[in-house]
């Protein structure tokens, strides 16, 4: 994993030559097709003559982006791109729904192995593509002896995003506890972290933030940043213990440290335990922005949420990416989790052409010097490809910063092998009946490993 992540560090902090897309078309060609291309709203339902592109968006934090990025790949290179954005934790629902329609997405998302055993059906080998001849890494792939069926969009890092200036005015206080840290980088385990915010709790009003957290955002279209993100350390560990990439039953042997960091979450943030399912993670993000609370788990995808938000007062200057500490031995070389979960298909039962015009986009937004502007500025994501420009974001360089240093293990993206999104919902709606104290804990983790073994066992008839 980590040499990997650094092979991908390495290659986008170069410069590569841009390799060509999926074939060119001359000058007159272009125009005639810019002048049939789609109506101004990313192309409307009108089709080129060369097929058109029809891209399901996994990431609502990113919608107006990939709308703007649509608009201009038609501009420049004359074939309709239409980019719809399902609603956070409703992309399988989505996606669904808009496969039955005879206009189905040709380009969508699929969530590694598991997502590709669901969508394997419509999914179209790509590995005789410059889509895939591009990737830095071609082992970061969804493939199996027939062919490629996913490539990354992304490399990406989560973990806890904090103001280190509120951390700098708590540490210069008069009477603070004895926490053994004397600054925000001293903090490298989860006694050290939960010690600094109980604290940092009982001086809230000389911080003047509301909360040490952010909102958790228990509710069923928000609680990904917990049943899935957060539920991936405690999942890690059982793996890295006993030595494997996958199991078909889990025993949570972790349950407990996943327990106490969600406690102090929920204990320490801007609203109550029984306000769990307030907010969402827009709202979350806002609190972090505005200086309402010092620490708000996410990731790199983060920094453009925080950094538009009106009134923002927290600065790049003022960023400390933390990994999430849990309270695990050798956790004072834990890292951020890295990876990703975002694999881009092409749809095998679109027209030859949509498929074309689709790996076109995609190959367009990632090697050519638009695109790849777009992905540095606006999307701020860390390129698998070759030839990528470090990204204008502040987190994403944190976090290859610890990608690079081999004394820190960076925890990987292992909740990919999770059975499948009912899963998850399923464990959601557990984690906020615990939070407003109408379940025990016992109880939340005996659901999780019945339904994790059950849903296994079923996947695999």
């Amino acid at each position: 994993m980590k040499k990997k992540l650094l092979s991908l560090t390495l290659c986008v902090a170069m410069a590569a030559t841009v390799f060509a897309g999926c074939g060119s078309e001359d000058k007159d060609t272009k125009t005639e097709k810019k002048t049939n291309a789609a109506e101004e709203n990313n192309g409307g339902d009108s089709k080129g003559s060369d097929g058109q592109c029809y891209f399901l968006n996994f990431k609502p934090e990113a919608e107006q982006v990939f709308e703007e990025i649509a608009k201009k790949f038609t501009e420049e290179e004359g074939i309709d791109c239409k980019v719809v954005t399902a609603a956070n934790n409703q992309y399988e629902s989505t996606l669904k729904a808009e496969m039955a329609k005879s206009d189905a997405p040709t380009a969508f998302i699929i969530n590694g192995p598991v997502g590709y055993n669901s969508w394997k059906d419509y999914c179209a080998d790509i590995k005789d593509t410059d889509l895939y001849n591009n990737l830095i890494d071609k082992d970061s792939v969804v493939s199996t002896d027939d062919g490629v069926f996913g490539v990354p969009i992304a490399t990406e890092m989560y973990g806890l995003i904090c103001n280190k200036a509120i951390f700098e005015k708590y540490f210069g206080l008069d009477g603070i506890a004895d926490t053994g840290c004397e600054k925000i980088e001293d903090i490298n385990s989860f006694e050290k972290l939960s010690a600094v915010v109980k604290d940092m709790d009982a001086h809230k009003d000389d911080l003047d933030i509301v909360g040490v957290f952010s909102a958790p955002t228990l509710d069923s279209d928000n609680n990904w940043r917990i049943q899935t993100h957060l539920a991936n350390l405690p999942i890690h560990y059982e793996y890295d213990k006993d030595g494997v990439s996958d199991k078909d039953s889990i025993d949570f042997s972790f349950g407990d440290n996943f327990k106490n960091i969600l406690d102090l979450y929920l204990d320490y943030a801007t609203v109550t335990r029984e306000q769990a399912s307030s907010g969402s993670v827009d709202e979350a993000m806002a609190e972090f922005a505005l200086g309402e609370c010092a620490i708000v788990q996410n990731g790199t995808w983060g920094w453009s949420q925080i950094d538009e938000t009106d009134g923002n007062t927290v600065k790049e200057d003022d960023l400390y990416f933390m990994p999430i500490y849990i309270g695990v031995d050798g956790e004072e070389s834990q890292g951020i989790c890295a990876g990703t979960e975002n694999f881009l298909a092409i749809n095998s039962k679109a027209s030859e052409a949509d498929q074309e015009a689709s790996v076109k986009f995609f190959t367009w937004l990632y090697t050519s010097e638009t695109g790849k502007k777009y992905v540095k500025e606006d999307l701020g994501f860390v390129s698998p490809f070759e030839g990528a420009d470090t990204p204008d974001n502040p987190l994403a360089v944190q976090g290859l910063e610890q990608v690079a240093d081999s004394s820190i293990k960076v925890v990987p993206w292992d909740f990919v092998t999770i059975p499948g999104q009912s899963w998850k919902n399923a464990l959601g709606e557990d984690l906020l009946s615990y939070a407003e104290g109408t379940m025990d804990w016992d109880k939340v983790i005996s659901n999780a490993k019945e339904s994790w073994a059950s849903e296994k066992s079923a996947a695999a008839e």
